[in-house]
C-alpha cells in the first residue's frame, strides 16, 4: 500500500482559434494515505477526469508534480475508465491478461474472476457481456497488475441502481481482500458515502479543493440506506455549500 502526493500548480488548456485559454486546475494539493479509499466529489466538467489523466501520465502538459510511493516516474497505476475499453476480438480472460507481463501466474486471474463472479464468463467475448459485466472485467484488469495506486473514473455511471449496488459491493469485497490506495471519481454523494474513507469536495474549474470530510460509518453498516441518508443529511446541514458542488 502506497502514499500518494499530488501537487498541481496549474493545468491550462491553451487558446484555440477564438476561444480563450481555459484554466482547468489551479493550486491543487492532495495526499493519500497508504490503503486509503478517497472519493473526489465535484460538479460535471470541473476537471476530475483531467486530474486522473495527469496522475496516470496520459496528460503531461501541466505544472506540478505527482509522487506515488516516493517515485516521480513509472509508478504502477491501475486505471478504470468510464468506458470499460475491452478489445472486442479478445475474450474476457485475454483482455485481463493483456495488462500482465508474459508468463504471469494464472492463479491471480482465477481468484479475481471468482471474487467478481465472472469465472463462468472468462472465455466469452465482450459482445456477449452486459455493461455491468464489462465494468467488472475492467475492475479485474486494473487490480490484476497489483497497482500502487488505483484510479477509478465514475466506473458505475449509466448502470441501473441494482447493478451499481451489486458491483459496488463486489468492489469493496475485492478491495478489502487486496487493499490498495484508491482515488475514485464521482458526482454521486450517496455513492461517495458508501465507498470512501474520506471525501474530497471540489470546486468548478479551475478545480480546487473545497473541503476534506471523513466518513465515520462502519463498513458493515454502509449498505443500510438509512445510515447513508442520515449521514448525507447531516453533511448537507453542516456544510450547506456542498449542495452547489454536486
Amino acid at each position: 500500500m502506497t502514499t500518494v502526493d499530488i501537487n498541481i500548480i496549474s493545468k491550462i488548456y491553451p487558446q484555440k482559434e477564438r476561444a480563450q485559454a481555459h484554466a482547468a486546475i489551479a493550486d491543487f494539493k492532495l495526499s493519500l494515505n497508504p490503503g486509503e479509499f478517497v472519493c473526489l466529489v465535484g460538479p460535471s466538467g470541473c476537471g476530475k477526469t483531467t486530474l486522473l489523466n495527469i496522475i496516470v501520465g496520459l496528460d503531461t502538459d501541466y505544472q506540478g508534480s505527482i509522487g506515488v510511493g516516493g517515485q516521480h516516474s513509472h509508478p504502477r497505476i491501475g486505471y478504470v475508465f468510464q468506458n470499460p475499453r475491452l478489445l472486442p476480438w479478445r475474450t474476457v480472460r485475454e483482455n485481463i491478461e493483456l495488462a500482465l507481463p508474459p508468463a504471469s501466474s494464472t492463479d491471480q486471474i482465477d481468484a479475481l474472476l471468482d471474487v467478481m463472479q465472472l469465472s463462468q464468463m472468462q472465455h466469452v467475448y465482450p459482445e456477449r457481456l452486459s455493461l455491468g459485466m464489462s465494468r467488472r472485467v475492467a475492475i479485474i484488469r486494473a487490480f490484476a497488475i497489483n497497482p500502487e495506486l488505483l484510479l477509478m473514473d465514475e466506473p458505475f455511471v449509466s448502470l441501473d441502481a441494482p447493478t451499481a449496488r451489486q458491483i459496488r459491493e463486489l468492489l469493496v469485497k475485492l478491495w478489502q481482500q487486496r487493499p490498495h490506495t484508491v482515488l475514485f471519481v464521482t458526482h454521486d454523494l450517496r455513492e461517495a458515502i458508501r465507498l470512501a474513507d474520506r471525501m474530497v469536495f471540489l470546486s468548478s474549474a479551475p478545480m480546487q479543493i473545497v473541503s476534506h470530510i471523513p466518513v465515520d460509518i462502519a463498513r458493515n453498516q454502509r449498505e443500510d440506506e438509512a445510515n447513508i441518508e442520515s449521514f448525507r443529511q447531516r453533511l448537507l446541514n453542516d456544510y450547506p455549500a456542498i449542495k452547489t458542488l454536486l
